[in-house]
């Protein structure tokens, strides 16, 4: 085992002899942590900047909705949320998150070197371990006494709810085999690595949901979860999420019935799909009882009994009809929602004749939109989409006149013919990303853009949803620099068919000089090809341009 410290000190630093052991009472429970993060003076009935709401407006408002994590101080005071390694901790287990063979240079980083060459030797005689389970082995020179190794999956887009329930089958056999073992303590890092491109927040609310679901009905047998994060971004994500599946409090139980999503997975945490639940309608209260087998029956050979079984009267004699009776089959319910979608999609053609695209389709819960972005942008981050940014239809510009971001988009040089229009969309997430999480601007440059092949609004729409509602609610204004009839007509469609709150942000702007009253020159960088499209719309009124600097000053 390991050799134990003479001294050690709160929260893992390491001690004059080179070692950091942490013990539980080192570190503080999540019941008696002061952390309230940005909740503490919020009112619950306010619009949060977190995209992770209800899909259901009224449950969020609604008094008495049951919530779906009520406040439990038991659970609560089994709960841990501490920053570093875990395999720094005097737990009975910690967790390794390795792959399928279980091989060193997979593994946690820090974690072997640590336990020493016994983990690797023994590791090697398990055979292995399958994506979503676990397997235990010794801990050797670590302060825990035994390391749980669990394989988490691969992310990719089309098989988000695969992934989902791998990963939350995950934590919870860490969890089971603490158990078996007569283990009663556990620290878990996070399951998930940036080689298997899984998106961290949403990782995050499956590992905390699966903990709190089992937590539910084994917190007899377990004494401490410790949540172990190794890098700021994880630390601030769990500190958000934690309140809204471990509320501590009548006001983070309120707080959680509006940011909660709308999929918090089934009894064990694990998202179901409705193909997959049983569709059997339950069996009534009957008052009669199940009449006996006839002893004449017992005596039938096999033959006989098979016809006998054919008899209307004996079947009714055992099966109730209304256990018999199935709901609707989920083929044909997907016949109707896509026989909807197309009707809906049909009732728009008047605006696919006039060029605006497919502004049909139902729309999309908070939930929805999270997961459509969370998908995109694992994606993006997983792509070289250096060709794009050599295109410079989009980039970020510097700050506006109140100190917002700014976005840039350069219409003149979206050359449709030759964009891949997902790639693009994958590149806009990405590039808007980190713009999105506080207030910004747009300036969109449609000099010299009339007569480009412009995306239709069908793509807008899409691309909007796929920003989500945080781009909705964070953006102060669209700048439109030299814009046309056609695009003002354009607008006013978006207005009505898409979304009526962002694109009644729009300000028109006829010439530089109304520009730079919302973003400062020096701000921007701009095309040459604008300063000349301004001089031959404006006749250079009101202002001169440097040939030269390209600098823009006002004409006396």
């Amino acid at each position: 085992m390991y050799r134990p410290v003479a001294t050690t000190t709160r929260g893992g630093v390491p001690t004059d002899s080179g070692d950091s052991v942490v013990t539980l009472d080192q570190v503080p429970r999540w019941i008696d942590s002061d952390i309230r993060y940005l909740y503490e003076n919020e009112d619950p009935n306010s619009d949060y900047a977190d995209p992770l709401s209800s899909a259901s407006g009224s449950e969020g408002n609604a008094n008495g909705i049951v919530s779906k994590f009520p406040v439990d101080h038991e659970i609560n005071s089994k709960i841990y949320l501490w920053r570093g390694d875990p395999w720094n901790l005097e737990v009975d287990a910690v967790v390794n998150s390795t792959n399928e063979n279980l091989d060193e240079a997979h593994s946690s980083p820090g974690l072997h070197a640590a336990a020493g060459p016994g983990l690797a030797e023994e590791c090697a005689t398990l055979g292995g371990c399958r994506t979503g389970m676990a397997k235990v082995t010794n801990a050797y020179d670590l302060p825990a006494r035994r390391v749980i190794h669990t394989v988490g999956p691969k992310y990719a887009v089309k098989y988000h709810t695969a992934a989902e329930n791998a990963l939350s089958h995950c934590y919870r056999s860490c969890l089971e085999l603490l158990i078996e073992n007569g283990l009663q303590s556990i620290a878990m890092g996070c399951i998930y690595t940036e080689a298997k491109n899984y998106p961290r927040e949403p990782a995050a609310h499956v590992a905390i949901r699966t903990v709190r679901r089992f937590l539910e009905k084994q917190k007899d047998k377990i004494e401490a979860v410790v949540f172990c994060t190794t890098t700021s971004s994880d630390t601030e994500i769990y500190k958000r999420l934690l309140p809204l599946y471990f509320p501590r409090d009548n006001h983070e139980e309120e707080i959680a019935r509006l940011k909660l999503p709308a999929d918090v997975g089934d009894e064990n945490g694990e998202t179901t799909t409705a193909e997959r639940k049983i569709r059997i309608k339950p069996l009534p209260n009957s008052k009669v009882s199940s009449p006996r087998t006839p002893q004449a029956s017992v005596d039938l050979s096999v033959s006989n009994l098979g016809l006998s079984r054919r008899s209307s009267s004996y079947l009714d004699a055992f099966l109730d009809p209304a256990f018999m009776s199935l709901i609707k089959d989920p083929d044909q319910r997907r016949k109707e929602q896509w026989e909807k979608t197309a009707q809906a999609q049909n009732n728009w053609n008047c605006f696919k004749m006039l060029g605006y695209g497919d502004l049909g389709g139902p729309a999309l819960s908070a939930a929805e939109e999270y997961t459509l972005h969370s998908r995109y942008l694992a994606k993006a981050n997983s792509m070289n989409l250096s060709e794009i940014a050599e295109m410079k239809i989009v980039y970020r510009g510097g700050v506006d006149s109140e100190g917002r971001p700014v976005m840039v988009v350069v219409g003149a040089h979206f050359l449709l013919r030759c964009l891949d229009l997902e790639r693009f969309t994958l590149y806009v997430v990405k590039e808007f990303e980190p713009v999105i999480q506080k207030p910004y601007s747009i300036v969109y440059l449609h000099s010299a853009a009339s007569l480009q092949m412009q995306p239709d609004l069908g793509w807008m729409k899409r691309l909007q949803q796929i920003l989500g509602r945080k781009h909705q609610r964070n953006l102060h204004a669209i700048y439109v620099l030299h814009p046309t009839f056609g695009l003002k007509s354009a607008i006013f469609a978006l207005q009505l068919f898409v979304d009526n709150v962002v694109w009644k942000k729009v300000v028109y702007l006829d010439r530089l000089l109304q520009l730079f009253r919302y973003v400062p020159r020096e701000q921007l960088t701009i095309p040459d090809f604008v300063f000349q499209h301004d001089l031959e719309v404006n006749g250079g009124k009101g202002l001169i341009v440097d040939p030269r600097t390209k600098y823009v000053y006002q004409r006396p």
